[in-house]
């Protein structure tokens, strides 16, 4: 059966772009240490386009991670780190007047912010804070958390606003992966039976920090989770590239939501300079080619044709036939050697 082109063949997917907005862990490091090729990639590609950082982790300020990046071979000013505790405070001003006491439940980055931003932080719910705001430090307990629930709770609490940074339930760590502040969040919440705002990703104020402070016009976002990075980007109206380096792999693609699925997917940040290879269906749509690669969905048995020469290719021809069938992954019957 003959197949069709869906795209151009040498575009990479850097063409174009004016703006790279990258995430931070699993995409640029692993705890203290850079991903293999991330730097080499981002040094290279600051050569055409502005390249700026996007972090949902709020323990640190966007001083401490410039130098951490410095460090690692990028160059990188403290004012092209987008954090979630900027974009907490572009949510705070649209509830309570700079001037005004805030509880913080998170660590230095958070504090930085909110003193830049005029208020005053307090870690006590006997303070009569005017709101909350909660981000993620590795050293939080249960007290730090059950102040943030005596402030939201009963009549004075109830309308009291409550800010997260993000609500990641995850965060790439050296020794693997370790709750994030998703977590801290869901515990609070079940205290005071509340949701809060949210400032990072994959809800929209952190892009729309990065997007007015880079003048960006056509940005890209590199992201490693499907949750947060590609819904975000996805959300933000932002061209979407997964890497598959950190929390999300080839399981989590092919299965992937279809608001949360990326326009590129890489093997590591190399692939930001080689020509991205065009994906090809048969009329109708049931057979995808990728390079050499080639998949077919045979009513609800996903079957690999050739495998081809690259591990990458395969993986993109599954998850293009995969994602045009518009079914549920839990009704076909996937190999596991697409994921494994």
């Amino acid at each position: 059966m003959p197949l069709l082109r869906r795209k151009a063949e040498g575009a990479t997917p850097l063409d174009g772009v004016d703006v790279i907005l990258a995430d931070l862990d699993g995409v640029v490091y692993t705890g203290a240490h850079a991903i293999d090729y991330a730097v080499e990639a981002l040094n290279r590609a600051a050569a055409s386009a502005r390249v700026g950082y996007i972090t949902n982790n709020a323990s640190r300020t966007d001083r401490a991670v410039a130098a951490h990046l410095s460090e690692l071979g990028l160059s990188v000013a403290p004012d092209e780190v987008v954090t979630s505790p900027q974009a907490s405070m572009r949510l705070l001003k649209q509830q309570v007047a700079p001037g005004a006491t805030v509880l913080v439940i998170g660590g230095d980055g958070l504090v930085d912010e909110l003193e830049k931003a005029g208020y005053r932080p307090t870690r006590s719910a006997d303070d009569d804070p005017a709101a909350v705001v909660q981000g993620f430090a590795p050293d939080i307990g249960w007290k730090q958390l059950a102040e943030a629930s005596y402030a939201l709770q009963g009549e004075s609490g109830k309308d009291r606003p409550w800010i997260a940074t993000n609500t990641d339930w995850t965060i790439p760590q050296e020794r693997g992966i370790a709750p994030g502040n998703g977590t801290l969040v869901s515990a609070v919440h079940s205290a005071v039976a509340r949701l809060p705002l949210v400032a990072g990703k994959p809800e929209t104020p952190i892009f729309d920090e990065a997007r007015e402070r880079f003048d960006a016009q056509k940005p890209v976002f590199i992201g490693d989770r499907l949750d947060t990075d590609i819904l975000g980007a996805n959300r933000a109206g932002m061209d979407a590239i997964h890497v598959l380096t950190g929390v999300d792999r080839a399981k989590q693609l092919i299965a992937a939501e279809e608001n949360s699925r990326p326009r590129y997917i890489l093997e590591d940040l190399r692939g930001l300079h080689e020509p991205y290879p065009a994906t090809t269906f048969s009329r109708h749509n049931t057979t995808a080619q990728v390079g050499t690669a080639r998949v077919r969905l045979e009513t609800t048995t996903v079957e690999i044709i050739a495998e081809g020469d690259s591990s990458i290719d395969l993986l993109r021809a599954a998850c293009a036939v995969i994602w045009a069938s518009g079914r549920a992954i839990y009704a076909l019957d996937v190999p596991q050697s697409l994921y494994s």
